[in-house]
């Protein structure tokens, strides 16, 4: 009996949440972000800037994109978006950046970006660019822009903040998955032309 009392007062005293306290500050976030993306984000520049470009962007994507290869595109494009929503959601829960704006409140802004954005850009290179030398010069160029010059405009428009990221991870990082994918889509490729 003295034995329950004395663990009932250390949990009392302890500073480690239990899981019941995790949820109570999820909700507790989940209302402050809603309130955050109605009284700030809902029709700000900011919102119409990623609401119009993840519609222009999808209507470029459908008039370019080469319709005999919907599946390969596709399939390479879900390849590119799945990997940076995974790396998004690392870098957020590492507090690394974050995204103050979304164009939904219920969905991550990092959807729109990794999801339409991201992925249509490198689906229209692996399009165009059949050799790996002119492949991998356009992602590489690619990547210099989003890390040099898309990262640092989105941060200036407060799309996107940097607490403990540089520029410069981003760049290798646009390139490897670029390069990985279409490797592994053109290995799936040969694959399937055994058959």
């Amino acid at each position: 009996m003295y034995l329950v009392k004395i663990l009932t007062m250390v949990n009392l005293f302890s500073i480690t949440p239990n899981w019941d306290e995790i949820i109570r500050q999820r909700r507790q976030i989940r209302d402050q972000l809603m309130d955050y993306w109605l009284t700030n984000s809902l029709f700000s520049f900011n919102w119409w800037l990623l609401f119009t470009t993840t519609v222009i962007f999808f209507i470029i994507w459908l008039i370019v994109l080469d319709k005999t290869r919907i599946i390969e595109i596709a399939s390479f494009g879900l390849l590119i978006g799945t990997t940076g929503f995974i790396l998004d959601l690392i870098g957020i829960s590492l507090v690394l950046w974050s995204y103050p704006d979304s164009v939904v409140p219920v969905i991550p802004p990092i959807i729109v970006i990794h999801h339409v954005h991201l992925p249509i850009i490198y689906m229209i290179i692996y399009q165009f660019f059949n050799n790996w030398k002119s492949y991998l010069t356009a992602i590489s160029i690619t990547s210099f822009i989003f890390s040099f010059v898309f990262e640092p405009l989105t941060q200036w428009l407060g799309i996107y903040e940097i607490y403990n990221w540089k520029y410069i991870y981003s760049f290798p990082i646009y390139i490897f998955i670029g390069w990985i994918f279409r490797w592994t889509i053109l290995k799936v490729k040969q694959i399937e032309n055994r058959r």
